[in-house]
């Protein structure tokens, strides 16, 4: 029996460290693969959108001169 314990003990001490370290290594994944990328997508259409807007207002003003 007392063999046992420290056996059940050390077993079950690896098995939560193999889910623990498993969660952080999921979770540093999901960062690289969804956030980051969501992050890098949602500034370029940001970019673009003002450049858009900035352009639109140019050729307004273009056109304004004209007439």
């Amino acid at each position: 029996m007392s063999e046992l314990v420290p056996i059940v003990y050390y077993g079950g001490t690896t098995v939560l460290f193999f889910f623990w370290i498993y969660g952080i290594v999921s979770f540093a994944l999901d960062v690289k693969n969804k956030l980051i990328p969501g992050i890098r997508q949602y500034r370029r259409g940001r970019t673009q959108r003002e450049q858009r807007h900035q352009d639109d207002h140019e050729r307004k003003e273009n056109e304004e001169q004209l007439y």
